[in-house]
């Protein structure tokens, strides 16, 4: 089993672009209503999928530089990476099948 994994700007590269798998990440905040609600579908497909995919998971008010530099402007967007490069992306909350079928698409 796979739990999200927290990324900031400092871990970004070694977590996300660096990684020979694809990586789901997460662009959150607290407040954010439709983040709480996407946060379970998550941590539940990190537990699916297991080693095959890496959910990290970004605090916007915390690490605002990363949501700059991917022009995050709402949340939640999940950007998917394969091989260092943005691949996939999707804003708002979607249903976990979609989340699957996006992911399953870059294995």
């Amino acid at each position: 089993m796979s739990n999200p994994i927290d990324v900031t700007q400092a871990t970004f590269k070694s977590t996300v672009v660096d990684s020979d798998k694809p990586v789901v990440v997460d662009f959150w905040a607290e407040w954010c209503g439709p983040c709480k609600k996407l946060t379970p579908l998550l941590d539940e497909i990190a537990g699916e999928m297991g080693d095959k995919v890496t959910i990290a998971k970004v605090n916007v008010d915390q690490e605002r530089a990363l949501g700059a530099m991917f022009q995050v402007m709402s949340i939640p967007t999940v950007l998917i990476f394969k091989n260092g490069e943005k691949v996939d992306e999707f804003v708002g909350l979607r249903p976990k099948a979609e989340i699957v079928d996006k992911i399953s698409a870059q294995l």
